[in-house]
């Protein structure tokens, strides 16, 4: 596992964050105040704060707590997010609801406190060999930090399905976004990840 974590760490981890940063703040307004749902360290959160060409407000909640934060942080229970409603402007979720069983008690919080939009980053188990890939994935990423590992992935039909029942509007949907270097990326991007914006529909509860 040790050289594992090395490898990921100085080849995979800084172009990960980086590729993802530079997706998700082009989807955020600018001047917006955004939560970010299982944010760890904050680091994505503060890189795509210097993407960004406007200000950009960005807290976070997490079910565990590290002692160095790039951002503001509270701690949360995992299914009740800690704020009023509209509270923020857009919610992120960025490779967080496949470690919850209660992905769709997580969606419903942040649409409770999303004023415009929710921008998710997650995974879809549409390509072959996707699942075993994926768990290879989660394990090297995060069981080091003591992250519960559900696996909770779906296919695309089963996100289309989820949005449907809690009123959100799929207004983009991105794919290869090449996160990986090669060869990684011919192991582990594929069509594997995406990024969705999520129009929230306040009428449907």
């Amino acid at each position: 596992m040790k050289l594992i974590e090395i490898v990921h760490g100085k080849y995979v981890f800084q172009r990960r964050v980086l590729k993802l940063a530079k997706h998700i703040a082009s989807w955020l307004p600018p001047n917006s105040k955004v939560l970010d749902v299982g944010c760890g360290d904050g680091l994505l959160d503060s890189l795509i704060a210097k993407q960004h060409k406007e200000p950009l407000e960005i807290e976070g909640i997490d079910v565990l707590l590290r002692k160095h934060t790039h951002i503001p942080v509270k701690l949360f229970d995992g299914t009740h997010i800690p704020y009023e409603d509209n509270s923020f402007d857009v919610v992120i979720f960025v490779d967080v609801l496949h470690h919850t069983e209660h992905l769709q008690i997580l969606l419903k919080e942040a649409k409770r406190i999303a004023r415009h939009s929710i921008v998710l980053k997650d995974h879809a188990t549409d390509d072959m060999f996707a699942i075993p890939t994926l768990h290879f994935m989660d394990w090297v990423g995060n069981a080091h930090y003591g992250v519960a590992l559900p696996y909770n992935y779906q296919s695309k039909l089963q996100w289309d399905k989820t949005f449907t029942e809690l009123g959100l509007t799929v207004t983009s949907w991105k794919t290869n976004l090449n996160l990986y270097p090669l060869p990684a990326h011919w192991l582990f991007d594929r069509n594997l990840h995406f990024i969705a914006k999520l129009d929230v529909n306040k009428n449907v509860t």
